[in-house]
């Protein structure tokens, strides 16, 4: 047990699935693992372990945001030898030919500050997914998700018109919380990361994806990381 993670040691397995939402945690668990087993639910964050096609498996939530991205790798990686960590969760879409509903694989990460971020001091440093992770998610969608960079954001009510203005003009994919950091932490720990994320909404248009239709998009998600992971 650690501060944050009420699991036992061998509970955690060494691949864990992370969506910001700890409900989403047990939906994906339910639908996609045999013998799944809640491990943890300290400070309402559920943690399950089961198997998927013969292979452990863990989805773990994250919680929303940067820091709590970095309590919950951090313990994984240090106390439970996670040794691959895959954010799955939504993201906001700031190029026109990505749409709602598509798969976006975070090649790299920017960000403007985060927990990791006074460590380097003058350096910026460019937190990336792991090629093999990467290449075999792309592979798994076959070849219809977008794949480059993305920004982590530290709020979810931005008002800078600006900043998404010069964003989408090189290229930024799509905005989200949490990935920089996990990817920063996994690289301090050389371990493997990636974020496989869904677009649920639309920074340019304005569209949403109907609740009713969350289900079906995340399920893909999933499927794709799942793929990465063990294919």
């Amino acid at each position: 047990m650690t501060f944050h993670i009420g699991a036992k040691p061998g509970q955690i397995a060494e691949t864990v699935l992370m969506p910001g939402d700890p409900y989403r945690a047990r939906w994906a668990a339910e639908k996609f693992l045999d013998g799944a087993e809640m491990v943890s639910e300290t400070r309402g964050m559920l943690a399950y372990t089961g198997t998927w096609r013969g292979h452990r498996v863990t989805f773990h939530g994250s919680g929303m945001g940067q820091p709590s991205m970095s309590i919950y790798a951090n313990e994984l990686i240090r106390d439970y030898d996670a040794q691959v960590l895959i954010r799955i969760g939504s993201c906001g879409a700031l190029q026109e030919d990505v749409a709602v509903r598509d798969i976006v694989l975070a090649q790299a990460a920017s960000t403007i500050s985060g927990p990791s971020s006074t460590l380097f001091r003058e350096v910026n440093f460019a937190p990336v997914a792991d090629f093999i992770l990467l290449a075999k998610a792309f592979a798994a969608s076959n070849g219809k998700a977008h794949v480059g960079g993305i920004l982590t954001s530290d709020t979810f009510y931005d008002e800078r018109e600006d900043l998404s203005q010069q964003l989408q003009r090189h290229g930024c994919l799509a905005i989200e919380m949490e990935t920089a950091e996990l990817y920063t932490v996994a690289a301090r720990y050389q371990r493997r990361a990636l974020a496989v994320l869904t677009v649920s909404d639309h920074i340019l248009t304005g569209e949403a994806l109907p609740a009713e239709d969350r289900e079906r998009s995340f399920s893909e998600m999933v499927e794709i990381a799942l793929h990465a992971a063990f294919d």
